[in-house]
């Protein structure tokens, strides 16, 4: 694929700040729904409370964003990422906009049908997370790292804005009727307009960045197919050349197996990371704390909120030069050790105060924040255009694996409590 020498918008990669933030904000939208049915689940829980909605709503959602990501994983490179990633953001509108009408039709009704329907509505932000997620992983691992760093760290602030929402709607509607409902409509709404967002930005204004055009046109001349749809969009026009994907001898590309083989331990690393967490979030948090000063559900809102905040923290870490780990032996000693937090959290959900728990589920996120952008910014290093978009892929597949299995593990914290 070759394009015009003339266009000055590939020429000089400028708009890299711009850029970054627009990144920040595709990550925010990519979890900003189903991180609101997670910060209201006490809404659920006080709707459904036989059916533990804190468990059953996230491993509803686990299977669908990780069949979806699997099958765009295995197909990635005759993908359009543009319209993929479009259907998502798309998916997540509509979703979010279902939890309200789903409220309306049934309301403060608790009972299967409504659970169904909200179940429902988890697996359809799945769908739209395996739409999203592992192609914009893909899309900005061929472009500068501080790309794919703004994007997680977008993901990581979704849960920040979610949970300081949630304590203002707390306290703002606590004494109003129906207090519950109205906050988790309200955070339904703001879902819908995000996502609406999200998708001007991704469709108008981010392709026709200059950086994002000099990175992608690089991809195209390495011979990536997958952005040609995003260069059109820029109004950058292109041809089919023999250098491409489907012409091995003129670019050589590594198949799946390859890269799995050769990033063995950063595709663990990433599966590792999102297990542990995923195993202690939320449910464990909303539901096995106890209820010490704060009340059993104020007290899970605090927990999660914590785990958030230095996860979007620790996830800018990595951009001082000084405190990056770049070992890849290192990284995973590092990942291995986290899971010493399992006997921690066994230990002080029992004997400890309020305060080590705190301290606990800070060390959580900031650890997770902090080992997950390395990773993600370390692997795609001296590959092509081509490979480094397959191993955006791989890598957030791996990653959504760790979550689907941890959301199973999340349920062994319930041994010894009658099931």
């Amino acid at each position: 694929m070759v394009h015009k020498e003339e266009d000055s918008s590939v020429a000089t990669p400028k708009g890299k700040y711009w850029g970054i933030f627009i990144c920040w904000l595709l990550g925010n939208g990519c979890l900003f729904g189903f991180n609101s049915m997670l910060t209201t689940l006490d809404y659920y829980m006080y709707l459904f409370p036989n059916y533990h909605p804190a468990r059953i709503i996230f491993l509803t959602y686990q299977p669908f964003v990780l069949s979806t990501t699997a099958g765009f994983t295995y197909y990635e490179a005759k993908v359009n990422t543009r319209r993929r990633i479009l259907v998502g953001y798309t998916l997540f509108f509509l979703s979010s906009l279902a939890v309200i009408l789903l409220d309306v039709a049934t309301p403060r009704r608790g009972g299967m049908a409504p659970f169904v329907g909200t179940c429902a509505i988890a697996a359809s932000f799945g769908v739209a997370n395996g739409h999203v997620q592992g192609g914009m992983s893909g899309d900005l691992s061929l472009m500068c790292p501080e790309f794919i760093q703004s994007f997680y760290a977008g993901i990581a602030a979704s849960g920040v804005l979610t949970s300081a929402l949630r304590f203002i709607t707390k306290a703002a509607l606590e004494n109003s009727r129906d207090g519950l409902r109205k906050g988790a409509m309200l955070f339904s709404a703001i879902s819908s307009f995000f996502a609406l967002l999200c998708i001007v930005l991704y469709a108008f204004i981010f392709p026709k960045t200059s950086i994002v055009n000099f990175y992608r046109s690089q991809a195209a001349c390495d011979g990536s197919l997958t952005v040609t749809a995003d260069l059109a969009a820029a109004g950058i026009k292109s041809h089919p050349n023999p250098v491409s994907l489907e012409s091995p001898p003129c670019v050589e590309r590594l198949s799946t197996k390859e890269f799995l083989l050769q990033n063995k331990d950063y595709t663990l690393n990433m599966f590792l990371l999102y297990l542990l967490t995923c195993g202690i979030i939320p449910g464990f948090l909303a539901e096995d704390t106890g209820s010490h000063s704060m009340g059993l559900v104020q007290y899970g809102i605090v927990l999660i909120a914590c785990t958030f905040t230095w996860d979007l923290i620790s996830s800018y870490i990595p951009l001082i030069e000084q405190l990056k780990l770049t070992s890849r032996k290192w990284i995973l000693i590092a990942v291995v050790s986290r899971f010493l937090l399992i006997p921690a959290f066994y230990y002080t959900v029992k004997h400890g105060s309020q305060g080590w728990m705190i301290l606990l589920t800070s060390f959580l996120g900031s650890s997770h924040g902090y080992l997950s952008v390395i990773v993600l910014t370390e692997a795609p290093k001296g590959y092509k255009g081509p490979e480094q978009n397959a191993l955006g892929n791989l890598l957030a597949f791996s990653l959504l694996g760790g979550i689907f299995f941890g959301a199973i593990l999340d349920w062994l914290w319930l041994i010894g409590k009658g099931w």
